[in-house]
């Protein structure tokens, strides 16, 4: 099912990088399939999913399940040290 392979492969994302929700689609076999990697995120509550680390194509962060921007790029930092 995509769902299960949009997890998989944003669990797969290494510590202090970032994916795209298209790259995310891309890997995860339906290319044009980003809005709804975007969908699947937002409704994800599994706190080993690190959706922080998928953002915009334009490189702009996004919302991270409901919380500010500000959120996402502190975690990102963090990871990023």
């Amino acid at each position: 099912m995509f769902k299960e392979k949009v997890l998989e492969v944003v669990k797969s994302i290494p510590e202090g990088t970032t994916l795209s929700y298209k790259e995310v689609a891309m890997r995860a076999g339906s290319p044009k399939a980003y809005r709804v990697v975007g969908t699947i995120l937002k409704q994800n509550q599994d706190e080993n999913i690190p959706c922080h680390r998928v953002i915009k194509s334009d490189g702009s962060l996004g919302q991270y399940n409901g919380l500010r921007t500000i959120s996402k790029r502190e975690i990102l930092k963090r990871e990023r040290g």
